[in-house]
């Protein structure tokens, strides 16, 4: 693990919140005791590269056996373990703060359970894939917290996971541009997230309370603040804690090409998305695992 303070350069452009929305509850089903969305698979060019952010709780099951195709699956366990497998050779047992990154490529079929079926809350990221890189190897990463270069403002410590965030570069391996940092803080504490500014970049408030860019304009648990791409350079996001909080910060490169996502598959139309269930029901996804 590495620390640093933050430098913001002379380029940092301070940027405020286009919006500020709130969480879709959805409630419990026979996998998970309680779950909502964060970011909603509605508008994707508006979202782009970002299909969804989901909120799960559970202590039984979780997400048994089920495929993808032509995106990224970005789960931080905000708490408890989670045990991810799948049928390319990944698997993990991560706990609080940890990440794992799953590269859905051409075709995954994964799990990710209540570890000894003790509670567990995850909040999981899709994020798209170009037409380029949709069908690329499937891959998984475990990005420990404890291994995570962690940068420091005044009363705030801030864990990189992906990209570069204030000159510090996360271990993820990236297919596609894009950022994640875990932040926690303490009252009063504060920092400047510098990330690309021709990203489209979005915040989540897990808990407590901050104040969001030069307006400070109030976002509270359970709530997004989101800033639009702009110009290249770096666009400086601004969060100020009213209260102790915690905050995960993700950005993306806009893909800018044609979205269509349905169930567990993210094409680019939805000739591929049929022919991907095609492929999987013929089994091109592989076969589970012996012994699951």
């Amino acid at each position: 693990m590495s620390e640093t303070t933050p430098m913001v350069s002379s380029t940092d452009r301070r940027c405020s919140p286009q919006r500020i929305g709130g969480v879709l509850h959805k409630g419990p089903s026979e996998q998970v005791d309680d779950s909502a969305f964060v970011l909603a698979p509605q508008d994707l060019k508006q979202s782009d590269p970002f299909v969804l952010l989901d909120q799960a709780w559970f202590s039984e099951v979780g997400f048994d056996w089920h495929p993808h195709r032509g995106f990224e699956t970005v789960t931080l366990v905000v708490d408890g373990h989670l045990e991810h497998h799948d049928n390319a050779g990944g698997h993990g047992v991560l706990g609080r703060g940890d990440v794992q990154w799953v590269t859905a490529g051409r075709g995954v079929i994964h799990a990710e359970l209540a570890y000894k079926r003790a509670p567990v809350q995850t909040l999981q990221l899709w994020l798209n894939l170009p037409r380029s890189k949709k069908m690329v190897a499937p891959a998984y990463q475990n990005l420990r917290a404890a291994e995570a270069p962690v940068v420091t403002g005044p009363g705030a410590e801030v864990r990189v996971f992906a990209g570069e965030i204030n000159g510090v570069r996360g271990n993820a391996r990236l297919t596609h541009p894009a950022t994640m940092a875990h932040a926690r803080y303490e009252a009063g504490g504060s920092f400047v997230h510098e990330i690309p500014g021709d990203h489209n970049g979005f915040l989540y408030v897990v808990s407590g309370s901050v104040l969001v860019g030069p307006d400070r304009m109030p976002a509270e648990g359970s709530h997004t603040a989101w800033f639009p791409p702009g110009d290249p350079g770096l666009t400086g996001i601004e969060v100020r804690a009213t209260s102790d909080a915690e905050v995960v910060m993700y950005s993306g490169l806009p893909i800018e090409e044609p979205a269509f996502a349905y169930g567990p598959f993210v094409m680019n139309n939805r000739a591929e998305v049929v022919q991907a269930i095609e492929d999987y029901r013929r089994g091109a996804f592989g076969p589970i695992p012996a012994g699951h």
